[in-house]
């Protein structure tokens, strides 16, 4: 059986500062028309970086959605047009200070197929330096340095909720064969 559908009308019912909320009319593989709703994202980038002693660079920071303070990789939205790496890159040093000069991929990660067309990007790579952050000016973050091993029992125990901070952990832990 066919299952693409294909788009009919795009329209954008709400544009917001990074996100726009979409309401599409397709045309269903039985012939029939339909409304999908969804987040049209620009895409994200996570950085699972090692320190020397395979200790992950992590942030904390206070998710309005859910009203609390949680712990995840460093990460953020892409600017239009940027390359994910670079800004990979680009966040790492923001959030955490860490500077690396290569970043290795762990793949593509989907967050939420039902709702939104966001890619996250998830790297991996190892930090040569550290310097200041150098955060928005409405960014509030602490870091946290976390062993590799620790942090993968974490996930594990549902301490770590952050979907692309377990994805990424897991990946990196099998990559490094922990």
């Amino acid at each position: 059986m066919e299952l693409n559908e294909k788009t009919l009308k795009k329209e954008i019912v709400y544009q917001g500062r990074k996100f726009a909320f979409c309401s599409d009319e397709v045309l269903l593989p039985n012939g029939e028309t339909s409304r999908r709703d969804y987040v049209a994202h620009p895409g994200g980038v996570t950085i699972a970086a090692l320190d020397e002693n395979d200790n992950l660079y992590f942030v904390r920071q206070f998710r309005y959605p859910y009203g609390r303070v949680i712990l995840e990789l460093p990460a953020g939205t892409l600017e239009k047009d940027e390359d994910p790496m670079d800004a990979g890159l680009r966040e790492l040093k923001e959030e955490t200070g860490a500077i690396c000069s290569k970043l290795e991929s762990l793949g593509e990660f989907y967050p939420s197929v039902g709702y939104c067309n966001e890619v996250i990007y998830l790297y991996y790579a190892r930090v040569e330096s550290v310097e200041m952050q150098s955060l928005d000016e409405d960014e509030f973050i602490n870091v946290v340095k976390i062993p590799l091993k620790k942090a993968v029992e974490m996930v594990l125990n549902n301490e770590i909720k952050d979907g692309k901070t377990q994805v990424a952990v897991l990946k990196l832990a099998a990559v490094m064969g922990e």
